[in-house]
This record gives structure tokens, C-alpha cells and sequence, in this order.
């Protein structure tokens, strides 16, 4: 055992003296060398690159349109043209540009600017876009905003020369095609509101039942054959569940939840409407929106009113962003069963509406939440009702319904060669 230890003892003591040698050895060359360069890291901003490199770019589509008088068949065209991609860049056509190709606006740009940019789907919005793709707005897209596709809908986007207003992007290979909203168009809402003007303008007894029950039971006026009729052609809005669905957000309130509520008619959904949500959602963590029904609208407002019917309204109001939930036919009077069952915080109301009159009634609306000390009034940001937008085709008459007749004649078109496109 003792020789076994002196043999171990000799062995460690051995490898000690070989390993100091070893070291010293490599300190002298090292030193005789002089400094060595050690191999710098890469700076943090060329990591970042690398990394961005190696994930997968968004992929980035743009669609262009006039959006006056925006309404639902435009918010489903969007939410079609953002499921074509990661991020939906939006081109707003200016004012002058709609003016020389197919008439005077409706609604100025800062408005259509307003209504585009509150929808959902939206990523980001180019102000003042052409009408027409040129080849250098083109290479604009695809150079600066990083655009990979081009977005339209199956309906036919014809200049004044006759020439098809995406020849470019179809001939470069970046153009993608989604499925026309059914139902609705701006020339048929500005057709309802014009019928509405020449009905109020003849006898009481000519017709009371309200513009949207002519239009949903097929009583307005449409184009004849010939395409030579005075009225608007009418694709019926076919409501449907899927669509809801699509429009719908897929959570609901959280248990601690700030809800805001807010109800109205939200006819003809306009900049106004929108402004005054935006600021109703920034009260609470999640606003529900009430939307009254047509009978309602009716007695209340006149029997032309409402201008879009319960299903198109509520479509409308779930595509801004700044809408959680909607109540679709909401009761007029905000009742304490109804503040209990859904757990609202607050009830909102801005300072600008169609008539303020019932405020002054015994019969006050919003008496309940009044009393329970959770009743607010907003101040609107923007003057605008639908009185506002019906004033404004009032007072264009002619120069709409010469619009309206030259877009009907393109209509009448799609509709007799019109094939089933798949699409959501």
C-alpha cells in the first residue's frame, strides 16, 4: 500500500512541474508575439438584421377606393382584401380625382379619411390616391410601401376611356381578385335617398311606409331592361350568420371589465359616428354599442327613416375598430335589468343627434342610468348627422342623379354578366 502511494505521489508531482513548464512556455511566445487582435462581437443593430432575415416579411396588400358614403359592402371588401395578406394598405382617392372621373363626392376626403382608417382590418392609409394605377404610382407601391398585391373586387373598375383601371397590375402578375359585397353600393344608397327626396316632395298620401320597407320588400323603382329607367336597380342584402360571424370579434368582456354603453340608429353610418365611439372607448375597456330597430327609427324619426335597414346598420357599426360588441335591435328605454345584464359601467350619449327633444320628455330614455348616477354626456367631436349627408344629395341633386344615371348603366351591366366568384 505505502509503495503504491509513493508511485501515485511521484506521477502528480511530475505532471505538475510539466504543465508549469507548458504554461510559461506559451506566456514567453505570447509576449514575444506581441498583443493579439481578439475577434470583435457583432454590433446589436447588425443582430437585429440577421434575426429579421431570417423570420418571414409581411406580407403587405393595397387597395384603393373612393369609400364615399362608406358603408358595409366597402368594410367587407376590406376585411376580404386583408385575409390576402399580413397588413392592408389603403389608397384614398382625393376629391378632384372622384370629381373628374365620376362625380362630385358625397363626402370630403378628411371624412373618408375618418371612416377608413376606424375600419378593423385597416393597417394603414395613403391619403390622396389616384384614381387610376399609373406606372409610376405602381412602382411607388412596390418600392416604397412594400406592396406585394394589388386588391380589387370582381366587379369591373373601368376609366373614362373605357380602359380597365388595373391593366397594369394585372399585367405585371400583382393583382388579386376578392368577391363584390352583394346587396349594396353607393349609387343604390344615394337611389334610396333621392327616391326619398321625390316621395316627401309629393302627397302624404302617395306612400307612408319607410324608404328602407320599400326597399327590402322590392317596392322602389328599378332600371328597366333597356338600362333607360329614372331609379336604382336593387340587389337585395340576403343577411346571413357566416357574415355576422365574420364581422363579429371573437372575445368578449373580461370579468373586471369597464363596459361603456352607447346606443343609436348609426343610419348611414358616417365620420360623425365614428368619432363619437372613439371617444366612448376610450371611457371603459370595452364598448357595447346598441342599435335600435327600424320601427323605432321610424316612429321616431319619420317614416323615410332609416335609410339602411337593422342587419346593414349593425354590419356597419361591427367593423370599427373601436366597437367590442352591438346589440342588434336595442331596446329604446335603458332599463336597470338591462344595465345588470350585461354589466355596464357607464351610459354615454354625445351632444349631437338627429333630435335632442326626448332628453326634455318625462319619458327620458336614459332616466335609469341618470338616476344611478352612470349617465354621461359626450361632446361631439364632429357636426355631422344623417340629416347632414341627405342635405348634402338635397342639394346636388341633379349632379347625382345624373351620376347615379351613369352608374347604373354599369351596373345593370355586371349584374346580366355577372358569375358566381368564390369568396368569403
Amino acid at each position: 500500500m505505502e509503495a503504491g502511494a509513493g508511485s501515485s505521489s511521484a506521477k502528480l508531482v511530475a505532471a505538475c512541474v510539466i504543465g508549469g513548464i507548458v504554461l510559461g512556455a506559451s506566456v514567453v511566445a505570447l509576449h514575444l508575439a506581441g498583443p493579439v487582435a481578439i475577434p470583435a462581437l457583432p454590433p446589436v443593430d447588425a443582430l437585429r438584421r440577421r434575426f429579421r432575415r431570417g423570420r418571414r416579411r409581411p406580407v403587405r396588400v393595397y387597395m384603393d377606393g373612393c369609400f364615399d358614403m362608406m358603408h358595409y359592402g366597402h368594410c367587407n371588401a376590406l376585411r376580404q382584401a386583408r385575409a390576402l395578406g399580413d397588413e392592408l394598405i389603403v389608397g384614398v382617392v382625393s376629391d378632384d380625382e372622384i370629381t373628374a372621373n365620376k362625380g362630385p363626392p358625397v363626402t370630403p376626403l378628411h371624412e373618408r379619411l375618418i371612416m377608413v382608417r376606424a375600419v378593423k382590418w385597416v393597417h394603414d392609409v395613403i391619403p390622396d390616391a389616384p384614381y387610376a394605377i399609373t406606372e409610376d404610382f405602381m412602382n411607388k407601391l412596390f418600392n416604397e410601401y412594400n406592396i406585394d398585391y394589388i386588391i380589387h373586387g370582381d366587379d369591373p373598375c373601368l376609366l373614362p376611356d373605357g380602359t380597365d383601371a388595373y391593366a397594369l397590375a394585372k399585367k405585371v402578375g400583382r393583382f388579386k381578385q376578392i368577391k363584390r359585397t352583394e346587396g349594396v353600393s353607393t349609387t343604390d344608397i344615394v337611389g334610396r335617398m333621392l327616391l326619398c327626396v321625390r316621395e316627401r316632395s309629393a302627397s302624404d298620401s302617395h306612400n307612408h311606409s319607410s324608404l328602407q320597407r320599400q326597399f327590402s320588400h322590392g317596392h322602389g323603382q328599378k332600371i328597366d331592361d333597356s338600362g333607360s329607367g329614372s331609379g336604382t336597380r336593387i340587389s337585395h342584402f340576403l343577411p346571413t350568420s357566416r357574415r355576422i360571424v365574420q364581422f363579429s370579434n371573437s372575445r368578449g368582456p373580461g370579468p373586471d371589465s369597464r363596459i361603456v354603453y352607447i346606443d343609436g340608429a348609426f343610419d348611414l353610418f358616417h365620420a360623425g359616428h365614428v368619432e363619437i365611439l372613439r371617444l366612448a372607448r376610450e371611457l371603459g375597456d370595452f364598448l357595447l354599442v346598441g342599435i335600435h330597430t327600424d320601427q323605432t327609427i321610424s316612429s321616431t324619426r319619420g317614416p323615410h327613416r332609416p335609410i339602411m335597414n337593422l342587419h346593414e346598420r349593425s354590419l356597419s357599426v361591427l367593423a370599427c375598430r373601436y366597437v367590442d360588441e352591438v346589440i342588434i335591435g336595442a331596446p329604446w328605454d335603458v332599463s336597470k335589468d338591462m344595465i345588470t345584464t350585461f354589466n355596464i359601467s357607464l351610459v354615454v350619449h354625445g351632444t349631437i343627434a338627429e333630435n335632442m327633444d326626448f332628453m326634455k320628455d318625462d319619458l327620458n330614455p336614459y332616466a335609469v342610468p341618470r338616476a344611478m348616477g352612470i349617465y354621461r354626456r359626450l361632446e361631439s367631436p364632429l357636426d355631422i348627422t344623417t340629416s347632414t349627408i341627405i342635405r348634402r344629395i338635397v342639394a346636388n341633386h341633379e349632379a347625382y342623379q345624373k351620376r347615379n344615371e351613369k352608374k347604373e348603366a354599369s351596373e345593370k351591366k355586371y349584374y346580366d354578366s355577372k358569375s358566381f366568384v368564390n369568396g368569403e
